[in-house]
C-alpha cells in the first residue's frame, strides 16, 4: 500500500495528531498533555486536542525553554521525516527573533542564577521554576 501524499492528506486532522507529525513533540501523547497543560494556544486561548486545525491558523507552542509562533502552512496526520515535516508550517519572524535572543541570553547565562559548579538546593528549584 503507497504512502498518500501530503497534497491527498483530508482537511481533518486533530490538532495532537498535527503537533506530533510536524514533529514538535516526540509522541502523539506528548502532544496531547501539552495541550491539555495549556502549553498551545490559539488566538491567545487554550486549545483542545480534538481541535481540528486549519491552513493560516497561527499557534503559540511552549516546549521546554522555547516558544514558538507558528502558522500552519499544510495539514498531515502522518509523520514523515524533518525536512517534510518543516513544510507544515511556518514560524513567524518575530517568534525566530525571540528564540534566537532567549538562546544568546541562556548561553551567555543570564538567566539570573550564579552557580559554582553543581548547584544547591535552592538554585536547583529556581531552575525548575525556570523551566516551567
Amino acid at each position: 500500500m503507497a504512502k498518500p501524499d501530503l497534497a491527498e492528506q483530508d482537511d481533518k486532522v486533530r490538532l495532537d495528531k498535527w503537533l506530533w507529525a510536524a514533529r514538535f513533540f516526540k509522541t502523539r501523547a506528548l502532544a496531547k498533555a501539552a495541550i491539555e497543560s495549556g502549553k498551545v494556544h490559539h488566538r491567545g486561548e487554550r486549545c483542545k486536542p480534538g481541535k481540528e486545525p486549519r491552513v493560516g491558523d497561527e499557534y503559540q507552542i511552549r516546549a521546554g525553554f522555547d516558544e514558538r509562533t507558528v502558522v500552519v502552512k499544510a495539514l498531515s496526520a502522518v509523520r514523515r521525516g524533518a525536512p517534510e515535516a518543516q513544510t507544515l508550517y511556518e514560524e513567524t519572524p518575530a517568534s525566530l527573533a525571540g528564540r534566537e535572543n532567549a538562546a544568546a541570553l541562556r548561553k551567555a547565562g543570564a538567566m539570573g542564577i550564579e552557580t559554582d559548579g553543581r548547584p544547591t538546593k535552592k538554585q536547583r528549584r529556581q531552575l525548575l521554576g525556570l523551566k516551567r
